[in-house]
């Protein structure tokens, strides 16, 4: 892993959580049966600042989204190896979305928005936990 020392900085981490809010805003206001591979891609946004936010209260950054997830995998026990290799799907999912212009199917959202959500929350309370330390 590309990992980079910081200073914990948990100022940064409450305007991350502040731009979370609002992706998940946009995530709620958008049309799943049309807009479903604009919204796996912010979910997915939602989870890349939600990791990156964890760093931060490590003390930690990096430029890499696939160090995001080997850090989580490493550091965060209570994150099983199916939930890592799911997000690392949805990573790579994003990623074609982003730069390939692959439409990722319907189904594909109904099947992990569940686990999207689920994985969102246990995140959040990883952060809480760490910011109220």
């Amino acid at each position: 892993m590309d990992l980079i020392k910081i200073t914990p900085d948990k100022e940064k981490v409450r305007s991350i959580l502040r731009m979370v809010t609002l992706l998940e805003e946009r995530i709620k206001n958008q049309v799943p049966k049309k807009m479903f591979s604009l919204i796996i891609s912010d979910y997915y946004g939602v989870i890349k600042e939600l990791l990156t936010a964890i760093l931060l209260l490590d003390g930690w950054k990096t430029l890499s989204h696939k160090d995001l997830i080997d850090y989580l995998d490493q550091n965060y026990k209570e994150f099983n190896k199916h939930e890592i290799s799911r997000l690392d799907n949805l990573r790579a999912i994003r990623n074609k979305i982003t730069y390939e212009g692959f439409f990722a199917s319907f189904e594909y959202l109904e099947t992990n928005g569940i686990f999207f959500k689920d994985i969102i929350n246990k995140l959040k309370i990883v952060i809480t936990n760490k910011i109220n330390k």
